[in-house]
């Protein structure tokens, strides 16, 4: 009897001993490394856009790979929660984990939005404003702005933003009779150099062009329009390009970041400054070839302005920079440094 009392003592001891055992690593793994967090991402591009599939296509694939799964980002095309006017804001709020917009959309919100969105005929090469964001401060001024709204910035790439026209543009009159699609700055260059330029969002943008409401559109350069099926209708690429710029942005909420721990935030943000540098990269690589495949499947045919349209963008151009100085004692600082640097680069 004494026997079958001590054997079944050493087997309580030995199950206490496994259920401590077992409780104790279980305490040891943190709770992200069993929960799955899942991010609403609302884009301001179409399901049908380039940068749709190759840029939050990457950042998602990117982002669960790194994290073993544990954050998950769920994709929304545009319009299909917010309106892309209204993503920085829901974002802002935290209503949205994480959106893509132009900054053109936060103009109101961050000051320094009109220069991001790119002074019209400012740079001339794509490293140039990779420079002017990462090598010289201005990506981590706007990402100062942007925390005052609790929103994490970060720009997704620089790439050069070009027209398409259903007319080649051979003269001024040419050039100031173009109804045109555009946004944010660009919008306001257009209109004040003398064509008739508003706005459409881009899941409307193929009707208006194909019925005539617009002549032509910018929505990024070549890979946009072929994405777009813009080509189909216009058939003149134009350039050079109205400006280089950071002009797609991917911002973050913060409270959404915050939640995350150490660990899962340094790989977002590993990822979205890994992401600026390969894009870019990769964007100009798909320029080239996606121009020559419209230019040989699509009869697309390039338009270089003429130098007397090129000259008189130009001056209207440089006298716009400056009122997007007089926002905000910021943004002042941030078009002296551009112009310091343009400067320096022999363009002005």
């Amino acid at each position: 009897m004494n026997l079958i009392v001590q054997a079944r003592k050493k087997l309580t001891v030995y199950a206490s001993a496994l259920t401590l055992g077992v409780s104790a690593a279980l305490a040891a793994t943190p709770a992200a490394a069993q929960d799955t967090v899942t991010w609403k991402v609302q884009s301001h591009w179409p399901g049908s856009s380039s940068s749709y599939t190759d840029s939050l296509g990457r950042l998602k694939r990117v982002i669960e790979e790194r994290t073993d799964g544990r954050l998950k980002l769920q994709l929304y095309e545009a319009g299909a929660l917010f309106k892309a006017k209204e993503t920085f804001n829901a974002v802002s709020r935290g209503i949205l984990e994480m959106g893509t917009i132009s900054p053109a959309y936060a103009q109101d919100k961050v000051s320094l939005a009109g220069i991001a969105s790119g002074l019209p005929f400012a740079f001339r090469n794509v490293w140039e404003a990779a420079y002017f964001h990462q090598n010289l401060g201005f990506e981590q001024m706007l990402r100062d702005e942007a925390a005052e709204h609790g929103v994490y910035w970060a720009t997704d790439k620089v790439y050069p933003t070009e027209m398409v026209v259903k007319k080649p543009i051979e003269s001024w009159d040419d050039f100031t009779s173009l109804k045109i699609r555009s946004s944010g700055a660009l919008q306001k260059f257009l209109t004040e150099a003398g064509a008739a330029a508003s706005y459409i969002p881009g899941g409307e943008l193929y009707s208006a062009l194909d019925s005539g409401i617009v002549d032509g559109a910018h929505w990024g350069a070549s890979q946009g329009a072929f994405s777009m099926g813009l080509y189909e209708i216009a058939k003149y690429h134009v350039q050079p390009a109205l400006n280089i710029a950071g002009t797609d942005v991917i911002i973050v909420s913060q409270k959404a970041l915050d939640k995350l721990p150490e660990d899962m935030q340094k790989i977002v943000k590993d990822a979205l400054n890994e992401q600026f540098w390969i894009r870019t990269n990769e964007y100009q690589y798909k320029e080239r070839i996606t121009l020559a495949k419209a230019i040989a499947e699509e009869g697309v045919q390039l338009n270089i302005l003429p130098d007397e349209v090129q000259d008189k963008l130009v001056a209207t151009a440089q006298k716009m920079w400056e009122e997007e100085g007089k926002r905000s004692e910021n943004a002042q600082k941030a078009l002296d440094m551009l112009k310091s640097y343009l400067s320096d680069l022999g363009y002005l």
